[in-house]
């Protein structure tokens, strides 16, 4: 019942409404979740099993009813606190699309200039274009953008404007959905929304990003670090945590040449 609800809900509703009712929702379902069978890194809680999510198709045990992070907040979320310094340099930084595991715990963190961006997110500081980045060159140390090139236009535009932005030795978090089974590919000629769905996952995707997606990295410019956390921190932690779905082991960072 509840992943018929959650893909009934997902589907129909703009993003900026799931935004705004997602904590009653997360307050609402909290108390048929409860146990310990599964555990989210980020916020702490332990619950029987997490809450179907998707759009359109809701996939079992992705969405913590507590924080409401995803398998890729959570590798994420362990990436940054084991393999950077995230949570401790004097940091500039700009969160493109901020997903609201994130948002409060990033921004109270002291060492961070901490500033959000979207186009219409209403939890967002800027409404800023990822093709057209209205700040200046050389300004940010970190760049978070996760899942988002996967609905612009023109990603190629959208990967030059953040390198742009990124000061000489600074670094980029690119997550986006990865199909394993098949190179890069788009085609803008492709409007109808079911169609997009076949082939690119999502109604409101422009392109599936394949197993090829270092070296689309590459070619935009970037020096490429595929990282691979989620393979050294052991099955039974992986699947406690539910750190990733098939296709997004790796978490792609990339650096701006000095």
């Amino acid at each position: 019942m509840m992943k018929k609800i959650i893909a009934f809900f997902t589907k129909i509703f703009p993003r900026q409404w799931l935004i705004k009712f997602s904590y009653l929702f997360s307050w609402t379902v909290r108390p048929f979740y409860a146990g310990n069978e599964v555990e989210c890194p980020i916020c702490g809680g332990h619950f029987r099993k997490f809450i179907p999510y998707g759009y359109g198709k809701a996939g079992d045990n992705r969405l913590c009813p507590k924080c409401l992070s995803l398998e890729r907040h959570r590798l994420l979320w362990l990436y940054l606190k084991e393999k950077t310094d995230f949570f401790t340099a004097p940091l500039k930084v700009l969160h493109f699309a901020p997903e609201q595991p994130f948002l409060k715990r990033f921004r109270i963190l002291k060492n961070l200039d901490y500033t959000t961006a979207d186009l219409d997110s209403p939890i967002a500081d800027l409404h800023l274009d990822v093709t057209a980045i209205n700040q200046p060159s050389d300004t940010y140390d970190v760049v978070i953008c996760n899942h988002v090139l996967e609905h612009v236009s023109d990603a190629n535009l959208a990967f030059s404007e953040i390198k742009r932005i990124l000061k000489p030795g600074g670094w980029a978090i690119l997550l986006v959905p990865i199909n394993p089974d098949v190179d890069t590919f788009e085609d803008p000629t492709i409007t109808d929304p079911k169609e997009r769905e076949r082939l690119f996952g999502q109604y409101d995707h422009v392109r599936q990003f394949g197993r090829d997606y270092a070296e689309v990295l590459e070619r935009a410019g970037f020096i490429v670090d595929a990282d691979r956390l989620y393979f050294e921190l052991g099955d039974e932690m992986c699947q406690r945590n539910r750190l990733a779905r098939r296709g997004e082991e790796l978490v792609y960072r990339v650096n701006k040449v000095k």
